[in-house]
């Protein structure tokens, strides 16, 4: 069912009185919503739907679980996809043939809001290249336990610009439940990740504001990564503040050979080779491997464009409880050598990479006094043991100053509007 709702006359009156543009001046405006009816063929009806939507246009779904064998896809502008509530209706995707996404959205002006994603092959929604997308009040799950043939990513929007995801629930990724990666100008609050392996995820993006989140039962709770090789690379300027971090102890059960797998188990926030990161006014608890971690990456690269030193990092004015006691992974041999125990925040202590010159990283931790902090002091990639220099003195810096808060035009929070 289609409804048009055109507003003219009256309306446009109404409009002006409320301050908006002179009606004289006012063209006619046609506002279409598509009605999804609910019986058989339902998925055949939405893929219609977002094939044939002109621009503009809200596609509702009603109340219900529909099942799906296929993907979906929307490539058209300024298109709003909207259920009854995320806890009313559910696109159920555990028939679904191919290894694909649930849904993929390769339009700007986008929003997606009120439904559940459940089971996908794949990831759960990928959009790339979707400027000024809007992901709100949506869940995307993998039901039963945490299982490596999983989707790798919850929400997945890569390669845009102005990214918005608000009031998000992503549990059961075996990659990262909320993943942002090679994009700029991204807000991620007030939403939920956990018993992913990451729980949320900021790759290879500039600009970037995480905070009143939710991340736990993941085997890593939030990770600011730049990775080489990518086609955007440089990450720099995220702020993580006023989240909740804790329990993040469930075993990793990412496939073999990704990147995340090497995560250990009980980790709340890892910066890994990424620039003008600030960590502040967050709560941390009960993470077993380490608070905090701040590294370099590891692994051999051939990518000359690529700096993989962290820079210019800021961590104040969090809370910690508990944690450290039982750190698992790569942790596990480093803390043995600390009586088994990890301080909140520790930085690996990398300062140079394959040979060349020590740098000033940057590295500003100005936690209270009791607040423990250790250097691993492994001083460069490829590691020489003769080299190493642990230590617990946090290093001289000068705090780099914090970016901007992100302000997106199509969120009313950070406009006003």
């Amino acid at each position: 069912m289609m409804k048009r709702i055109l507003l003219a006359g009256g309306a446009l009156a109404l409009l002006a009185s409320c301050g908006g543009n002179d009606a004289s001046e006012m063209q006619e405006t046609t506002v279409q919503i598509i009605e999804i009816a609910q019986g058989e063929g339902f998925a055949a009806r939405l893929q219609t739907a977002l094939i044939t939507a002109d621009a503009d246009t809200t596609i509702v779904m009603p109340a219900g679980t529909y099942t799906f064998t296929d993907g979906l896809s929307l490539d058209v502008k300024g298109v709003t996809l909207r259920g009854a509530g995320e806890d009313k209706t559910f696109l159920d995707f555990s028939g679904q043939k191919g290894a694909g996404e649930g849904l993929l959205v390769t339009s700007a002006d986008v929003t997606l809001r009120d439904f559940t994603i459940r089971d996908t092959a794949g990831d759960g929604i990928k959009s790339k290249g979707a400027d000024n997308i809007t992901y709100r009040d949506l869940t995307v799950e993998w039901t039963g336990e945490p299982d490596a043939s999983n989707g790798a990513y919850g929400v997945y929007p890569v390669e845009s610009s102005n990214v918005l995801v608000d009031g998000v629930t992503v549990r059961g990724a075996s990659d990262a439940g909320i993943y942002v990666g090679q994009s700029s100008q991204i807000i991620v609050r007030n939403s939920l990740a956990e018993y992913n392996v990451a729980g949320i995820e900021i790759e290879n993006s500039t600009f970037a504001d995480v905070y009143k989140n939710t991340a736990r039962h993941n085997a890593g709770g939030v990770l600011i990564f730049d990775l080489p090789n990518l086609p955007i690379m440089g990450g720099h300027s995220t702020r993580v503040f006023d989240n909740d971090i804790y329990d993040n102890n469930t075993k990793n059960f990412a496939p073999p050979g990704n990147i995340v797998a090497t995560v250990p188990s009980g980790t709340g926030v890892i910066i890994m080779a990424n620039e003008n990161i600030h960590i502040f006014g967050n709560r941390f608890a009960n993470n077993r491997t380490v608070q905090i971690v701040i590294g370099a990456y590891p692994n051999e690269f051939d990518d000359a464009k690529y700096n993989p030193l962290p820079r210019n990092i800021v961590v104040r004015d969090n809370s910690y409880n508990g944690g450290g006691n039982d750190p698992q992974g790569m942790m596990t041999m480093l803390a043995a050598a600390m009586g088994g125990k990890l301080p909140p925040v520790v930085w690996d202590g990398v300062t140079s990479w394959g040979g060349g010159e020590a740098v000033d990283v940057n590295l500003s931790v100005t936690e209270v006094n009791d607040i423990g902090f250790v250097s691993l002091g492994l001083g460069s990639y490829p590691l020489d043991p003769a080299k190493m220099r642990p230590g617990m003195m946090r290093p001289k810096s000068t705090a780099k100053a914090e970016p901007e808060p992100i302000k997106l035009a199509h969120d009313f929070l950070t406009t006003g509007q």
